[in-house]
């Protein structure tokens, strides 16, 4: 009888460790596998680690799920489509365009820069700058250059360069 008892507690104590021991993290960023990790709007392949951006979403009862993107302006149009887009749990990360680095997308500042991958041509950073924009200023953005040149729900092509 001992014997049984013994086993069971150790059965229970295994299956209470064992998914803490999984090593998913169930925050923030993750690593990106540049030139294999496709966006998941455009399926283009990451390969700018200066305008890649993430979304971690966090469906009914199971574990966060991250998405990765080539471009903040694919991952704003994207979680937009989305039935829980408005989650305050789901995180939003963006590579820092001086450093690659993550960073909330919802604290960071957006600076013009040409040649983002998808044409929207926002760069992220830390830093508060002159001219600036904050978040919801650069989702605005987003959706005028989608408006303007994406209007029938086409991507766009790689490189093209639109005009501010």
């Amino acid at each position: 009888m001992w014997l049984r008892n013994y086993y069971f507690m150790l059965l229970t104590l295994f299956s209470m460790v064992l998914p803490g021991c999984s090593g998913e993290q169930q925050n923030g960023a993750v690593e990106v596998r540049w030139d294999q990790n496709t966006c998941e709007r455009c399926r283009m392949m990451l390969s700018d680690r200066n305008f890649a951006a993430q979304v971690r979403y966090f469906p009914e009862a199971k574990s966060s799920k991250v998405v990765k993107f080539d471009d903040i302006g694919c991952a704003v149009i994207w979680l937009k489509e989305q039935k829980w887009n408005n989650d305050p749990k789901t995180e939003i990360w963006v590579t820092a365009h001086n450093n690659g680095e993550w960073i909330d997308a919802r604290k960071a500042t957006y600076v013009r820069k040409n040649n983002s991958p998808m044409g929207y041509n926002l760069g992220a950073q830390v830093k508060i700058e002159a001219g600036g924009l904050n978040f919801s200023e650069a989702i605005q953005h987003i959706e005028q250059v989608e408006n303007k040149f994406n209007k029938h729900g086409t991507q766009h092509e790689h490189g093209n360069q639109h005009d501010q």
